[in-house]
This record gives C-alpha cells, structure tokens and sequence, in this order.
C-alpha cells in the first residue's frame, strides 16, 4: 500500500528544522512515486548531504524501507551506481573486453574457467617474469595446485617497474597536519638501501626477517627492501604484547627484527623497544625517542648503505616472502605463509571490486602485521595507484582531515573507527570534503548497519561501503561487493571473482544460512602452514559434493570443475544470504572457536589460558557475541570462581593480564559467573551452548 509523504511532525521528529521542514515537504512532493527505491535515491541525490542531521538520512530510509519491505522485495538498496559510475569502472571494462552482459555473467565465467580467468588477471595487472610460465597452473589436485610452474619472479619488481618514477607511490600525513609526497622512484631508493644493508649482514634468500612497527612509509621501504634480496617478511603486529611477539619469532625462526624505540601518539611516547629487548632477536631500531640501544642492535640510520644496484632476486612462484599469523582455535596463532602468486590475489580483489585505477589514492589504517598491511601495498601498487598512510591515530579529528587534503579515492576501515567517530560526535561541529572517495571498504569484523548508513552518507549523494571478508589464508577476500551493484550498509553483494562457496546448513544440506565452505582453487588460498596440519585446519571432514549444492549466486559446484575432483574447504565463517529483488548476504560471526576482536582474530583458548592464570578463576569460557541490533564482537567471559570476588574487582584484573600478555586491544565487555561450564561428553567447552545462552539474556533485559 502506497504511503504518503511524511508529516511535518515526522520530519520535525527526524531533526529537520523548522526553517527547512517547507522546503523538505515541497522537494518530497516533487520526487513522490508509488516506488520507495526511486524515492530514496532520489533523495539521496537531491535532497540529502553530509550536513543534514543523520536522523533524517536515516529516519527517511527507514520510512521508505520499511514501506518497500511490505511487498516482500528484501532490502532496499542505501546506493546504487549512476550511469557515469558504471560505464568508468574496472569492471565494466571487464565484460567489455570479454562480451559478457552482466557481474553475474562474469562472476560465473570466472569460477566455471578458472584457469582463463586467472591468466586474464594476470595479463590486466602486467605481472613480469624472468621468462614465461609453463603454463598458468597444474592441477592434479585441487587442494594443492602449482601455480605458475617454470617461471621464476619477484613480485616487487613489477611493483616498481610498472609505476612511472616520478609517480605518488605514498602519500604520508601525520597528526600535525604535515604531508609528504613520496614518489615510486624514491621509495625504490629507500628499499634498495635497505636491501644493501641486509647484505652487508649477510642475508640469504628465504631468511626471515620480522618487521615490528607502525606502517609508514620507511616501514613499507623495508618490506620490499626484504623482498628485493629474496629474504622473506615475518609480520608481527605492533600492538601485541612480548609473550606473542616471542612466540612470532619463535614460529618463524627470525632471529633479526625491524622496529622502532617509541611510537608517537598526540604527543606521547608509547614504547615499542621495551617489548623486545628482552627477546633472543637482533634488532634494528628506527629512532624516533632517546631510548637506549642493546649493544647487539643497531640504529636504522647506521643500518642503511648505498642502494643494492641489481633488480630485486627472482624466485619460484611457491616460495615464501611474508610470514603472517592468525589465530585458529588453539593457543599458538597458525603461521601462514605468503608466496610470490599471493599478491595476485590483491591486485585482483582491487582491481575488480575496489575499482581501483592508475592516480587512485588508496587509505586503510592498518600494519603490516595484520594481512590489510601488505594487502594494501600489492592492491594498491599492482593497479598503478598511491596509498595513504597516516601516523596518528586514525579514531582523531587529525584522521579525518588528513582523508580529505590525500584526496582519497578508496578509504577502507573497520567498524569500529567508524563507531568511534561516530559516537563521539566527530562531524558534529566540523565538516570535511570527502566527495572525492568512490567508495569505503570494511574488513576485519561484523560491520553495524546503522553506524555504516552513517559512513555512507558523509559523501555527498553517498559512497558504498563495499563489504570484504576473507582471511589471511586467502590473500583477500572470498565474499565482497563492488561499485556496479547496488549497496546496504553491513552486507555483502557478491562472492569474490574466481572464487566461490557454498553455504551449508548443520547437516550439510544448502541452506541460505549456514557455514561457508569455500570451492578452490584459487590463487591465493594457502596450502602449507608452518606450524599447523593444513589439510586437517580445511578439509579434513569437510562433506562431499552432491548435484544439490550451489555456489552464491547459483552456479552449480559440480560445473566448476575443469577436469579435476571438486574439494570443500571449511572456512568457519557463517553467513546469511537474504533473497529478495536484489542478493545480499549478512555475516553472523564464526561457526568454530575463533573470535573477531577490533579487527582482530583471537582464539578462545589463548584467551582462557591467561585468564585462568588468574588465581581467583578455577576455568574459564571465552566468547565473543554481537550487540543486539548487529556489530562488532564483544568479549565474554563466563568464569567459574576459585573463590569469592567482586566481578568489576576481577574484571579490571584480568583486563590487565590480557594487555600485558596478548593485546591492548582485547577489552573485556562483561564478566559471567557461573558454577559450572558445560562440556561434550569428550569434555570439550561448549561455547556455542553460552554464545546462546548470553544472547538469551540480553534479549530478555531488553523487553
């Protein structure tokens, strides 16, 4: 049923002033259809703005949201591509060159020719090689494919050499409002200068070499400084505490680190040297502090010579040049190793559903110890675009700024930067110019719908947010959006390009909510852990395929095949497909014992283990559950007490050992008593059993 223009006390209601209320009920009148979807976007573009008090961007589409779900359409779309947005994007160029219609007509080709698909991107992004491959990949079994076979190369080579010298390579802000300007040709210097410093030290081909700082550009100078000899990055995360930084190195077997002596924030010195040097690693210290050295270390400055003259080192497709970590469902963090044809999968994911271009500017707050760091880098650099970096704390006004003087295409972020800003009112009494970004990117954790609506509508007619979810262990993504498809804040609109999955119910049947099992090969996915059994982390007990079993978009999986066995492999994510005039596709969190932290994978056994050390707790559960109405996970801890205590009294406590011995990051939200933890009869924690139980709880409060 049709719905009229909404009253003046309506609007008054969503915050629309009394001296604009005449002009909102006139400019309605006007755009006023039997159809909500042309209505909003309509408003959007006309009506609305950045400084329209959100309450009215939201009070609006809530009224026509709720009006166009009366006829059972789904969810109604927050943006949708103009003709001009369409016709210049990177995909539409795509099926131009292949005479394909549409992104369903590419998507299925993509994962029905998978190797012609790969050899496609291959040809776009301009990788360079010694000489030819073979042959784009071997494939006798689909769970450990050889990629590239007989050729040898060095990713930073193409980096460099497919970018102009003169070209932005970084643009570096800070929190005093400075920015430099760092050209290809410069930063090519700093890494070679790096690389001839490695060799005066002797490094090897395959040495790892750990980088443990904040992602600036010297940091990125080092990372292809270490790729340029051939030696390989181990990515520790500058916010983890000496316990894990240990167990990092320990894993890799790095015996030299990369890292500086404090870390500046709004005019403090936060340390950094202080948690490693205790540790049995060489370091090499940028200084930005008065800190004292070991005297087995040295400074950045004495560290560096004269640029390396020849080219960075080849190597096989399969080797190793970045050690990165992530958490599985035991203490230690699995090690997952990167090689040469990883970044192929960045450029791929930036270049389709980023729509990054030559002259983009690209910003994702990150470090190279969590995969956005070098996933930013080979994105960014494959595609001949800039990347943004700034040295502050990107939850500050400072941030903000700096997005609008970098003119920034493409910003990705987590949810919980935007919460913040949010929140706390940041535009409330300012206002920026970010009509230059295209889009957003979110990863790293369950976005909040109504804080994204808010993301999306500080560009003026809107950006989409373009959901990204993959892991570490895929190089990217395996679920995402992009620019040609319509978009709604906290929902995914598509599986990545060459890659897709099949979501499955508890008895494996398919179902539009249930776990996400990936369909390989890919170019990115990893086949080799240092640390853990591969096969047994994705696919032992994975299920067979049956005729029933469809990819996301409806692509049979037994089609997506070219000649070889079809394998499932588990991911562990679980996922909700919303059917409706348009697909879109909701993340509800993990299937197994792993758990998104700020962006940050943990597991719950490491952090039971420091929480039981704690001698007031018998055992302990870890859970992380969403707020109510959808968002980042909060960390729950049911605890069976040792003896009486006050639960704020241990809380603050246990907050405590959890920033000493994993991460500052982790808060701990709220604090379960309980006499006894429910357990299978082969003893294991049930957390699944009080992922419920407490959600239960918070239900009920709230009527």
């Amino acid at each position: 049923m049709a719905r009229e223009v909404p009253s003046k006390e309506t609007l008054l209601e969503w915050g629309v002033t009394e001296n604009e209320v005449g002009q909102w009920i006139e400019k309605l009148h006007e755009i006023w259809t039997d159809d909500p979807e042309k209505i909003w976007h309509k408003a959007r573009l006309d009506l609305l703005s950045p400084q329209t008090p959100f309450s009215a961007h939201r009070g609006l589409y809530t009224y026509l949201s709720e009006w166009w779900q009366e006829s059972n359409q789904g969810l109604m779309p927050m943006w949708k591509p103009s003709e001009e947005t369409y016709s210049n994007s990177n995909i539409k160029k795509i099926l131009d060159e292949l005479e394909l219609e549409s992104w369903e007509d590419f998507h299925r080709w993509s994962v029905t020719h998978r190797i012609n698909f790969w050899q496609y991107i291959i040809h776009k992004l301009d990788i360079l090689f010694d000489h030819p491959p073979k042959t784009i990949a071997e494939i006798e079994d689909v769970r450990e494919p050889n990629w590239l076979p007989g050729t040898r190369f060095n990713i930073a080579r193409t980096c460099f050499e497919n970018n102009s010298r003169d070209a932005i390579a970084i643009i570096e802000g800070s929190e005093d409002g400075t920015i430099r300007n760092i050209s290809f040709g410069e930063l090519e210097e700093r890494a070679r200068r790096v690389a001839a410093g490695l060799k005066a030290l002797g490094v090897q081909k395959g040495t790892p070499m750990a980088i443990c700082m904040p992602m600036h550009a010297e940091a990125v100078a080092i990372y292809f400084g270490i790729l340029w000899v051939g030696a390989t990055v181990v990515s520790i995360a500058d916010s983890l505490a000496t316990p894990e930084i240990e167990k990092r190195l320990n894993i890799a077997t790095a015996k030299l680190i990369f890292t500086q002596d404090v870390i500046i924030r709004r005019g403090k010195e936060l340390p950094l040297y202080e948690r490693i040097k205790d540790l049995d690693v060489k370091a090499i210290v940028i200084q930005k502090g008065n800190v004292a050295l070991r005297q087995q270390d040295i400074s950045y400055s004495d560290f560096l010579k004269e640029p390396i003259e020849t080219g960075p080192v080849p190597r096989k497709p399969s080797d190793h040049i970045n050690i990165l970590f992530s958490s599985g469902t035991t203490g230690d963090p699995k090690a997952i190793p990167w090689t040469q044809t990883t970044p192929i999968k960045c450029g791929a994911d930036g270049f389709i559903h980023h729509d990054i271009q030559k002259g983009d500017v690209v910003a994702w707050p990150t470090n190279l110890g969590w995969m956005m760091g070098p996933w930013l880098i080979f994105a960014s650099f494959l595609n001949r675009g800039s990347i943004a970096l700034f040295e502050g704390a990107p939850t500050e006004p400072e941030f903000l700024k700096f997005v609008e003087q970098a003119k920034i295409n493409m910003l990705g972020l987590i949810p919980s930067i935007v919460a913040s800003w949010k929140n706390r009112g940041l535009w409330d009494n300012q206002t920026y110019d970010w009509s230059n970004i295209k889009m957003f990117s979110s990863t790293g954790e369950a976005s909040h719908p109504v804080d994204y609506h808010w993301l999306m509508s500080r560009v003026p007619g809107y950006a989409p947010v373009v959901e990204y979810c993959g892991g570490t262990e895929i190089g990217g993504g395996y679920i995402s959006g992009t620019i040609v498809q319509p978009a709604v804040s906290a929902c995914f609109t598509t599986p990545c390009a060459g890659i897709d999955f099949t979501i499955l119910d508890e008895n494996y049947k398919p179902s539009d909510f249930g776990e996400i099992f990936v369909i390989p090969p890919s170019i990115g996915l990893s086949t080799t852990l240092l640390n853990r059994d591969h096969h047994k982390e994705y696919y032992e007990g994975t299920p067979e395929v049956t005729d029933e079993m469809v990819g996301a978009l409806g692509t049979p999986v037994k089609e997506q095949t070219e000649g070889w066995e079809i394998k499932l492999r588990r991911h562990g994510d679980v996922m909700e497909r919303i059917r409706g005039k348009h697909i879109f596709f909701r993340a509800h969190g993990r299937a197994d014992d792993t758990m998104n932290l700020g962006g940050i994978k943990a597991s719950s056994v490491e952090i039971e283990r420091v929480v039981n050390l704690d001698e007031a707790v018998s055992e302990s559960a870890a859970i992380a559950v969403p707020p109510p109405e959808g968002g980042p996970e909060r960390l729950i801890l049911y605890i069976v007490p040792q003896k009486e205590i006050d639960k704020e009294t241990l809380r603050k406590r246990l907050q405590q050992a959890i920033r000493e011995k994993l991460n500052p990051l982790f808060k701990i939200h709220d604090i379960v008593f309980i006499d006894t933890l429910p357990r299978t009869p082969t003893n294991k924690i049930m957390r699944r059993l009080l992922r419920k139980d407490y959600m239960e709880k918070e239900r009920s409060s709230r009527k």
